[in-house]
């Protein structure tokens, strides 16, 4: 018997000391939740947290006293083996009342703040203040127009800190839903039938979305990237934007991956001015800058953004953009190219 309990404390201490060195590792990581509604960045999502923790107060507080009862009854009232049979009665009525009004009551302090929080994440912003964003979503990538402001771009939406994102949402195909963990909830995007988001980010960062409803083979590789930015920041983004159509540098390699870009047929599906949203692929204006490719799946490194245009079916399946016999050295050119834009 003393060597089997030797063997479980030998047990016990090496899970012990694993359990503390995987919560040393993730605490040392500067993110390693970066998709957690549990921090949250926006007033929208401030809102939810806020309901979240009213209901985790109510459930807990029911459990302490229902669990608290229960435990209290078992112990006082236990049965022994000299014990007379308990005395039989139909019920007690005071007792009815009292847990039926006390289940109503914490029911009713969860419903009253729920309802509201429902009503006021529905509310359409209104006001000249407010960014106006239209979100299209595609198997398997993020299209964002700025109305207001005649911009395209996929992928990456950049917003300006402590302004409201008033989002307008439909989709091209399938189903698909609309995440932002720390700032907003979820919504469903319809085809033919246009949803609604909004949002204001506390903070200046970047902050990772996800589609969250199953659209297909590539759904676990549907995201994005939310970029909050400080106002004078989010200026310079769309001035850069503004002016994706205008002439670049030239260089001999960004020149032969200008005509491979006409002559692979590139163009026929991707656009690099941002004020033309043309073509049924990506709109590429500002990919030089941005962080990830492939709708949020690849870091957008110049080796990546290669492998990406010589075998895209080798990087996510099913994906639209078809392999088009584009040798190494004809990747390197259009990276050089998409480069400057």
């Amino acid at each position: 018997m003393d060597h089997r309990f030797k063997r479980w404390r030998s047990f016990a201490g090496a899970l012990l000391l694993l359990t503390l060195l995987v919560v040393v590792v993730v605490s040392a990581q500067s993110d390693p939740f970066p998709q957690s509604t549990l921090r949250p960045k926006g007033d929208f999502a401030l809102m939810v947290d806020k309901l979240f923790r009213t209901t985790l107060f109510w459930a807990t507080l029911v459990f302490v006293l229902v669990e608290g009862a229960l435990v209290f009854v078992i112990f006082k009232f236990r049965g022994k083996p000299d014990d007379p049979e308990p005395k039989q009665v139909h019920g007690n009525t005071m007792v009815e009342v009292i847990w039926t009004a006390i289940p109503a009551l914490v029911l009713a302090m969860i419903a009253v703040p729920t309802v509201r929080t429902i009503f006021r994440t529905y509310e359409i912003p209104k006001g000249d203040g407010v960014l106006r964003v239209e979100v299209i979503g595609h198997q398997w990538w993020w299209e964002f127009r700025y109305p207001e402001l005649g911009l395209t771009t996929a992928n990456e939406l950049h917003v300006p800190v402590g302004r409201t994102v008033a989002l307008k949402m439909v989709t091209q195909d399938v189903l698909h839903s609309f995440w932002i963990p720390q700032l907003a909830a979820k919504r469903d995007i319809f085809n033919n039938r246009s949803t609604t988001l909004w949002f204001k980010a506390a903070e200046a960062g970047d902050y990772p979305g996800q589609c969250a409803e199953f659209c297909g083979l590539e759904h676990g590789r549907m995201a994005f990237q939310v970029i909050a930015q400080a106002s004078d920041d989010f200026d310079l983004y769309v001035g850069r934007m503004q002016a994706t159509g205008g002439p670049v540098a030239a260089t001999a390699v960004a020149d032969t991956g200008a005509q491979l870009f006409m002559m692979k047929g590139c163009i026929g599906c991707h656009s690099l001015d941002a004020t033309k949203p043309m073509g049924i692929g990506p709109n590429l204006a500002g990919i030089g800058r941005r962080r990830y490719i492939a709708a949020g799946w690849l870091e957008d490194t110049d080796a990546n953004l290669a492998k990406w245009i010589q075998h895209p079916q080798g990087v996510k399946p099913g994906v639209m953009m078809p392999e088009l016999g584009v040798t190494e050295a004809e990747a390197l050119a259009l990276v050089a190219f998409l480069r400057q834009h």
